[in-house]
């Protein structure tokens, strides 16, 4: 959650107006407080896009507002609580959050559009009978993961031995293909300065959106 104030600058300009302008301000700051909040919220989203490679919309969508009102003179941009889990890290530093209790590493299966496995792939591999999830001993070591078993189909049928296609050969399993190997979660190595870059956007703007919402809110009071 952004907390930025800008109280200090309406106060201080509040000071050098006459009473009649002073009755406008409420209605100005509103306004230019709205306008700051869908430039941030514009900024972070395009900030997204440039840290991320081809963030999802999911991603993107999650960064929303709340509007200011005359009587309450305060919005928030925010990130959506889902997506906040995954995305603090990359404010604060610290380890990627996983969705479960490892971090997928796709070897050998097809992503969507954004490099990600797709929705309910888990799931669905559970369900086949020719994959294993689990431990296999190899010649590099304990590897664990999602394997194909080549010499089962997916409804459970026994295929002529295949043992030359897998990545490696069990003898209860027999031939083996790593579709999705489990590790650990690793660093953050990206940053997205969500705070720094709010407060950026509201000092580079404040002045311009106040005075033409003030003007705004001028020519409606005289007509």
């Amino acid at each position: 959650m952004i907390e930025i104030s800008v109280k200090a600058n309406v106060d201080q300009i509040e000071r050098s107006l006459n009473t009649f302008v002073r009755d406008q301000i409420p209605f100005a700051t509103a306004s230019a407080i709205n306008s700051i909040a869908r430039l941030v919220q514009q900024g972070e989203v395009e900030n997204m896009r440039q840290v991320f490679r081809n963030p999802s919309p999911f991603t993107l969508r999650s960064v929303r507002m709340t509007f200011a009102r005359k009587a309450t003179p305060e919005a928030t941009v925010f990130v959506m609580d889902k997506a906040a889990q995954y995305l603090i890290p990359y404010e604060y530093g610290g380890l990627h959050q996983l969705p479960g209790p490892a971090l997928f590493n796709p070897k050998d299966i097809q992503l969507n559009a954004y490099g990600q496995l797709p929705r309910g792939i888990m799931a669905k591999l559970r369900s086949r009978s020719d994959i294993y999830i689990g431990t296999i001993k190899t010649n590099i070591g304990p590897i664990n993961g999602v394997w194909q078993r080549l010499e089962v189909s997916r409804n459970g049928k026994q295929l002529r031995k295949r043992a030359g296609r897998g990545g490696t050969y069990d003898k209860q399993l027999g031939a083996l293909k790593l579709l999705i190997r489990f590790g650990d979660a690793l660093p953050v190595r990206q940053h997205l300065d969500y705070m720094k870059r709010a407060q950026d956007i509201v000092n580079r703007n404040f002045t311009r959106e106040f005075g033409q919402a003030l003007g705004r809110a001028l020519a409606t009071a005289n007509g």
